[in-house]
């Protein structure tokens, strides 16, 4: 099994705020705290040792305990909320939708992460505890997100009607995305364990904050991931002085709304504060809370509240408001002794907006670490870019970039012109100079007649380019082939390809593959090779 590391900025796929935060440029360096290396998170222990309290860890500790009451639970999971009670324990946490049976790759790939980094600050400081943590997105309500998976080509959806927290609905219907999904799967051991894992946690839980704790305390659960569900009454409560905040002095937009201004400068604003980053929730109702005419009003609903209604509602039903993108960050950070975020690049990109509001507040803003990415090929398709003279980093190119460069490779014919157009440049120079002595309204007519000729090449080339394509087509038939395999729909086969179809090839090996092959500092794209 082999492992090759492409920096980020080399695959196209990673925008410029992630390479220059990786690169540390200095221009960035305001809008996030700790670095991710050993010193950023020496320091980040300091600061949250002392604004983590006892009785918050006595609060989270009970809170967890109540949400896995119904949950075979591992002795290394079991473990780990127990130390949470001790003051010299920090989680390390990560989070994502409710995707139905963790819906893309990097779904794994973010815990994954968690769980190496955890392991990795108990190597480097030994006197301390580190918990791995999946913080269960149960309140989002964007359900046409999270509705499906794909395995291989075939998109396998769980159809029905959506209102409120998606963590609460039923599993109505999973036993027809159960029957659509076996029929996809082969007849081996793996696969059957597949059908099992499905079944289990589908078709034997009530809701799907349930049914997604069980599947993935089955997948990681060993490995000591503790996993959270931000929508309960114990934590909210804790939460609660900021939502008062939030509903009276619009805080977090204030304040936001300054940082986007500095950072629009150089890169794109990756969510836009609401004036209240609330949703009210209650039933199926999960929505918008505005401010209008001197009223709090649910948006779409007959719900109004004069302040003092408003504020007796959050002191005596906290578990009513939820935070929407801007402030889930700072609910994370206050009941949980965190030190570090583990996102994706679209994660990351908003964190940056928040430091200044964290300031403000005066919570202590994590370590932003970008998650692990990861290729899976197999050792049959490294071997055919290896024919094919095709290096794994160029197989990141866009398809036609990258079958110009192999038809170019194989082709018995030069294709590139630079020689012809360089000699050219190097004539009209010369006529130019002639120009300039003679009669200067000469020049204009030089410059027109070497954009032509330059054009011509350029068309030449063109030409010259097609006609080998379709003299090799053999071989741009093989390169696309092989790169639609490891690129579905031309996009990362992390952000489409769901772990089942690698789990049928690898059984219960994979994860422990995925830990072993991947380094969660190293901040590079790791392709690996799988037999």
């Amino acid at each position: 099994m082999s492992v090759t590391h492409i920096p980020f900025a080399a695959t196209g796929y990673f925008s410029k705020l992630i390479c220059d935060y990786l690169d540390k440029k200095s221009e960035l360096s305001e809008f996030y705290g700790n670095f991710p290396d050993v010193a950023g998170f020496k320091n980040q222990i300091e600061a949250k040792k002392t604004a983590f309290s006892a009785p918050s860890r006595q609060l989270l500790n009970d809170a967890l305990k109540q949400q896995y009451i119904n949950t075979i639970i591992s002795d290394e999971s079991t473990q780990n909320i127990e130390v949470l009670l001790n003051e010299n324990t920090f989680t390390v946490t990560t989070g994502h939708q409710l995707n139905i049976f963790t819906g893309p790759l990097y779904f794994l790939y973010k815990i994954v992460t968690v769980i190496n980094l955890a392991n990795r600050l108990k190597k480097e400081f030994p006197q301390q505890n580190f918990v791995p943590v999946y913080w269960m997105a149960t309140e989002d309500h964007d359900f046409e997100e999270i509705q499906y998976f794909n395995v291989n080509s075939t998109k396998i959806s769980w159809n029905r009607e959506s209102s409120g927290a998606v963590g609460r609905l039923k599993t109505d219907g999973f036993d027809a995305v159960f029957n659509e999904f076996s029929t996809l799967l082969g007849n081996s051991k793996n696969a059957d364990a597949l059908r099992e894992l499905f079944k289990n946690a589908y078709l034997k839980n009530k809701n799907l904050a349930e049914a997604t704790r069980y599947l993935v305390n089955e997948l990681f659960g060993k490995h000591g991931l503790v996993i959270v569900d931000g929508d309960d009454v114990k934590l909210k409560k804790q939460f609660a002085p900021f939502v008062k905040q939030e509903l009276l002095q619009n805080t977090s937009f204030n304040i936001v709304s300054k940082t986007d201004q500095q950072l629009s400068a150089k890169y794109k604003i990756q969510v836009n504060p609401r004036e209240i980053n609330l949703f009210y929730l209650k039933d199926a109702i999960r929505e918008r809370i505005i401010f209008e005419k001197n009223l709090f009003k649910v948006n779409n609903t007959s719900l109004i509240f004069t302040e003092n209604e408003m504020l007796k509602e959050v002191e005596e039903h906290p578990e009513r408001f939820s935070p929407n993108v801007i402030l889930r960050p700072l609910y994370q950070e206050i009941v949980l002794p965190n030190l570090a975020y583990i996102g994706g690049g679209g994660e990351l990109a908003y964190w940056f907006q928040l430091k200044n509001y964290f300031n403000a507040v005066n919570v202590p803003f994590p370590i932003l670490v970008l998650r692990n990415s990861v290729l899976l090929a197999t050792k049959k398709q490294l071997h055919k870019l290896d024919k094919l003279s095709i290096s794994i980093s160029e197989i990141f190119n866009k398809q036609e970039t990258l079958v110009e460069n192999v038809i170019k490779k194989h082709s018995e014919i030069k294709i590139d012109f630079s020689e012809q157009k360089s000699h050219l440049k190097q004539q009209f120079s010369a006529l130019k100079e002639l120009a300039k002595k003679t009669d200067s309204t000469f020049l204009g007519a030089v410059n027109a007649q070497e954009k032509k000729q330059l054009n011509g090449l350029d068309y030449l080339e063109k030409r010259l380019l097609k006609a080998q394509k379709r003299k090799l087509s053999d071989v741009v038939d093989r390169v696309t082939d092989l790169q639609n395999g490891l690129f579905p729909n031309q996009s990362l086969q992390e952000r489409n390809q769901n772990f089942s179809a690698f789990y049928e090839v690898m059984g219960a090996d994979l994860i422990p593959m995925l830990l072993k092959n991947t380094d969660p500092l190293k901040f590079e794209f790791t392709v690996i090779e799988f037999d």
